[in-house]
């Protein structure tokens, strides 16, 4: 096989990682989506054996989900008012 599974899942979650990073600022449900994607990025890290960056991937996944909630308070707040 040309390509392993893993490079293909790789390329895949790095692609939608980059996709949904650039749509960030149009709706807050991007910011959770680039979050998954993170966590998704770090498990490719972490099989590929790339300790480090699945480590990274993991805190921009957490940074991106709390970012995510952040937003979503706010717009239920400025709702309210």
């Amino acid at each position: 096989m040309l390509l392993s599974l893993l490079t293909i899942y790789g390329s895949v979650v790095l692609t939608m990682m980059m996709i949904f990073y650039l749509l960030e600022s149009r709706s807050p449900v991007y910011s959770l989506f680039f979050g998954i994607t993170c966590f998704g990025s770090a498990i490719y890290g972490i099989l590929a054996g790339v300790y480090p960056f699945g480590a990274i991937e993991s805190v921009w996944g957490i940074f991106s989900i709390n970012r995510y909630v952040k937003r979503i308070g706010k717009a239920k707040k400025s709702e309210k008012q």
